[in-house]
This record gives C-alpha cells, structure tokens and sequence, in this order.
C-alpha cells in the first residue's frame, strides 16, 4: 500500500514515532499540488484548512481514501468525501488515532487501512473536537477563567494539572503546543452548539494578542 502524505517536520516526526509497516510506502509530500498530482493508494492531509479552494483542489483524489485533519471542522463542513483524524500536534504519536467517518460504508475500508499500518484507531463522532480534543479544550478554557480570575499563575495551574491528574502537559502547555488558534476554533464551534463552552476573557485577550504580535 502506497500512501501519499501532507505534513509539517513536526507532524511527519511524530507519524515516523508511530510503529511503521514493511507492507508500507509514504511517499512525503510538500504542497497540496504535489499531494493530489502523486499516485497512491490513499491519502492524507495533516496540514489541512476548511477552505473552498482547498476542498476543490483534494477531491481531485475523491475516489481514493482521503484521510484529513481536521479537528475542529466536521466532515460536512470539510467535504463528505473525506475521512478525519485527530492530528493535533502530540496526538498522531499517541498509541490510538481518532477516526471520524462520514458515514458506516467507510468503516471497512479505515479497518483495511489502520490494519496494513499496523495502528491502532477508534471511532468516534463525527462532531468538532471528537472526544480527547473537547476534553483539552474545555480543561485549557477552564484554566484561563482560573487566570483571568487572579486565582493562580499559569505555572502553578500547569503543575498541578500535571500532579493531580498525571497529564504529560498542563493546559497552558497543552496550549502551546497545540497552538492557540486551534483551541480558539474549536472552542467557538462548540460554543454554537452549547454555551457551556463559552470562551474565558482571558483567553480571547490571548488571542487578539498573538494576533497583534
């Protein structure tokens, strides 16, 4: 099997984590133009954006499997034709990869896939954020409340995110590396669906400051 792959050196590092088949072939990509004119069996976009243009150009290759990050948006906001995975920096490296699918006729053919990678996937719904995703948004959107309310430093939240729940990261680290533009997105598209989710003021000030910057 033959897979033709966007990514960034530090998605394509933490796929190469990921145990790798013999009966495997990933042919690296540089550029959306490059990921559809290359002749594989399936593909995948890490680096993928919900944008028209964008959608146009990947379903150049909609009668392979397409598989796309894409956390935040969900397969009817990204294109039917493809299949999401939880990519987000730290999570591909992880021992099980959240699929989500359009619909049941493409079960098989993500279990004939993950099975000739030799991963490990689960289903999961096909909603914003899935499952681990919402959980660190929502923990990273409680801590900035926490912030903004005086209560503690960032550190300190960090360290005992870390010390009472052995997390490898605490939600300011989290949101480091995951970037906080994703965790904004996601927030916002949770937000529209139930307003638990309501973003700290916090961390929309974050926002408009890295985007100053």
């Amino acid at each position: 099997m033959t897979i033709a792959a966007l990514a960034d050196p530090l998605l394509k590092d933490e796929w190469l984590q990921k145990a790798q088949s013999p009966d495997v072939e990933i042919r690296w990509c540089g550029s959306v133009k490059t990921l559809v004119a290359t002749v594989a069996d399936v593909y995948v976009d890490l680096l993928f954006t919900a944008d028209n243009e964008r959608t146009k150009h990947l379903m150049m290759r909609s009668t392979s499997p397409f598989f796309i990050n894409a956390v935040e948006s969900t397969t009817k906001d990204a294109g039917s034709a493809f299949i999401r995975i939880n990519a987000w920096p730290g999570f591909l490296k992880r021992d099980t990869v959240e699929v989500a699918v359009p619909g049941p006729q493409h079960e098989a053919t993500v279990s004939t896939i993950f099975t000739k990678l030799n991963w490990k996937y689960q289903l999961v719904p096909d909603i914003p954020g899935m499952i681990t995703p919402r959980i660190i948004a929502t923990i990273i959107n409680e801590a900035y409340f926490t912030f903004g309310d005086g209560i503690s430093t960032k550190d300190e939240i960090d360290i005992a995110m870390k010390l009472g729940t052995s997390y490898p990261y605490g939600p300011f680290e989290w949101a480091e590396k995951i970037g906080l533009n994703k965790i904004h997105a996601l927030l916002i598209a949770m937000a529209k669906l139930d307003k638990r989710y309501e973003i700290a003021p916090a961390l929309e000030t974050a926002i408009r400051q890295q985007t100053i910057q």
